[in-house]
């Protein structure tokens, strides 16, 4: 899995403070989320697959850093008292 970080920040940042020709207020229902999400998962692979012993720790830490928002969501939720 190879992400082009520097490129979609890039693309991000153009399209967020490119000019408009109109007065239009126009939404294209994306943003530069993506780009955090991909640090984030970035940073807890490397956090997980350095804390593993075993190969089965390094695959269930792989899944752990694809769902990180999950469990900081249900952190939040309990930490909160909802």
């Amino acid at each position: 899995m190879c992400f082009n970080f520097e490129k979609l920040f890039k693309s991000c940042m153009k399209e967020k403070f490119k000019k408009k020709e109109s007065n239009k207020c126009e939404s294209h229902g994306h943003g530069c989320g993506g780009v955090f999400y991909g640090l984030g998962f970035l940073a807890a692979l490397i956090y997980y697959w350095s804390t593993s012993a075993t190969f089965l720790e390094g695959v269930i830490g792989f899944f752990k850093a694809l769902l990180w928002p999950a469990f900081l969501v249900y952190q939040l939720l309990v930490f909160i008292g909802a």
